[in-house]
């Protein structure tokens, strides 16, 4: 049991650097207030964990045989990695880590038992991630303009409304978190027999992904907060509640195929297709260029880390 505490250090990190994908963007725009927003995602990621949390901790278990000693590794490689690029101020990809450091580890100890089947489907997803966000993004943005124009309502009421649907897809959001993330802090240890005895070990390993992850959200998520939502490109309250929406519609439906994927990404996609919506010019490159980076450097750092560690065990 003790060595599930590197997954609570995993989910922890992933907490405190995905808040910003669920409520980033209207914490920023100042509808939300960011106590009420880190309450209500502790929440519904706790849901989403327990309710859809299952299909991702299957897929991350079966990319190679794990033993409780690698699965620790694998998730405390990971997580230092995350919380790196959390105190960067970078929204990564945590299962690009994950994966990275189950790779890692496969290659240091058993690389005959590598699913390079399985690994290819979970990097298809991670490209079609943003690509599909973004083209969510760009459909939704224009289409729900022109249904909000349509209402001709006020100045307040249109506040009070945005407001509402930006809690809702909040909401959404931190539900398709849980449910698609849960798989990222404990999917590695499934099949290890860490819980033998336990009479429901998923449903175990699934209580403790989401808490780990509502945890980091409560206490250390305010850093990454405003990088995506403010600093990538201005987004109004609108522009704010398509970006939620269209990532918690990305990674959720990413839940029901059972891969784990990145909420950064989507979200990072979501708001460049506002972005190349409202105009290129409107997007910062510079802040894009370091997000991307950042991206192709964690499973890099998380596999060479896992692979150094793995490798120096074995020889104890």
């Amino acid at each position: 049991m003790y060595h599930l505490s590197s997954s609570v250090v995993l989910g922890w990190s992933l907490g405190s650097n995905d808040a910003a994908n669920v409520f980033g963007t209207a914490v920023a725009s100042r509808m939300i207030r960011y106590r009420t927003a880190i309450i209500l995602a502790a929440l519904f990621i706790m849901i989403g964990a327990m309710v859809q949390g299952f299909g991702g901790i299957r897929t991350l278990g079966g990319l190679t045989e794990q033993t409780s000693r690698s699965a620790t590794i694998v998730a405390l490689m990971a997580g230092i990695t995350v919380m790196l690029m959390t105190a960067l101020k970078l929204p990564v990809s945590t299962s690009q880590a994950v994966v990275g450091a189950i790779l890692g580890v496969g290659l240091a100890v058993a690389p005959q038992q590598v699913q390079w089947s399985r690994l290819v489907k979970v990097v298809t997803c991670w490209v079609g991630t943003p690509i599909g966000s973004a083209i969510i993004a760009a459909v939704l943005y224009p289409l729900l303009g022109r249904l909000l124009d349509r209402m001709r309502i006020n100045f307040v009421s249109r506040s009070i409304l945005l407001k509402s649907v930006l809690l809702i897809s909040g909401c959404y959001g931190a539900y398709a978190l849980g449910a698609n993330s849960a798989g990222n802090v404990v999917g590695m240890f499934h099949g290890t027999g860490v819980l033998e005895g336990f009479a429901n070990a998923e449903a175990l390993l699934a209580l403790i992904g989401g808490a780990s992850i509502a945890m980091g959200v409560l206490t250390y998520s305010r850093n990454v907060m405003f990088t995506v939502g403010s600093r990538l490109v201005q987004l109004g309250a609108f522009s704010a509640w398509i970006a939620v929406l269209s990532m918690a519609v990305t990674v959720h439906v990413y839940a029901f195929i059972g891969v784990p994927v990145s909420t950064s990404q989507a979200m990072v996609g979501a708001v460049l297709g506002i972005g190349l919506v409202k105009g290129s010019r409107t997007i910062n490159r510079k802040t894009l260029v370091r997000i991307v980076l950042g991206w192709l450097a964690t499973p890099a750092i998380a596999g060479a880390a896992s692979y150094a560690v793995a490798s120096l065990s074995s020889r104890l």
